[in-house]
């Protein structure tokens, strides 16, 4: 009993605790940090809303100009029209009277043409009436004579009256001669008459048109311009 040694003591273990877990310390210059992002952000989201606004703003402004724009152009290129249709209308209605004047006018040529015809052919007629009249009376005179006389004297008024007769057609075809030429001329005198009028008036109607035209041009170019 004394030679045996004494036990060991026993120890108990006894684990180490847990490390404590990691609290987070704002310092003064995070939140100096957090509050300049919030800053930065709130300004930044405010220069967006306001670019936006802007540009919806410019849309509007840019878009009411085109608008303008269009609207200012479709009524100058309405007036303009109308003011085309005006001039065309005004130069269509001075043809119009143009050649009225010019039918009235040949026809009043026309007509004094037949008038002086008809008083011709008036005048010859009544020149043959008046000739067949003496000659008739010539040839009953002769006749009488004749009758009274012998048949020799009846061969003379045969003569004379054959003579008379050639003599008065002889005459009237040379007064119907003389006044068909006289017709003729009268005529190709107030034919070529009539066609210088004619040529005359068609080169007033194509000045005027020409003239129209150019009006019309530098008048497109003044309100392209402007």
């Amino acid at each position: 009993m004394g030679g045996s040694k004494p036990s060991p003591p026993k120890v108990k273990y006894i684990p180490a605790p847990p490390p404590p877990k990691p609290v987070p310390v704002q310092t003064q210059s995070f939140k100096t940090q957090l509050e300049l992002t919030k800053v930065s952000n709130a300004q930044q989201r405010l220069n967006m809303e306001l670019g936006a606004q802007l540009d919806r703003a410019n849309e509007e402004f840019f878009a009411g100009q085109d608008i303008r724009r269009l609207q200012s152009q479709g009524a100058e290129q309405r007036l303009s029209t109308q003011v085309a249709g005006q001039e065309q209308r005004k130069t269509v209605a001075a043809g119009g009277i143009q050649e009225r004047l010019n039918i009235a006018a040949t026809g009043m040529q026309q007509r004094k043409t037949v008038a002086a015809t008809g008083a011709q052919q008036r005048l010859t007629q009544a020149q043959l009436l008046a000739g067949q009249e003496r000659q008739i009376g010539l040839t009953g005179q002769e006749q009488r004579k004749s009758l009274v006389t012998s048949g020799e004297q009846e061969r003379l008024g045969i003569a004379a009256t054959g003579q008379e007769q050639r003599l008065t057609q002889k005459q009237l075809l040379a007064g119907q001669e003389r006044q068909i030429s006289l017709t003729g001329q009268e005529q190709r005198a107030t034919v070529g008459k009539t066609a210088e009028e004619q040529r005359l008036t068609n080169l007033q109607q194509e000045m005027f048109r020409r003239y129209q035209e150019e009006r019309d041009y530098q008048q497109s170019r003044s309100a392209y311009r402007s």
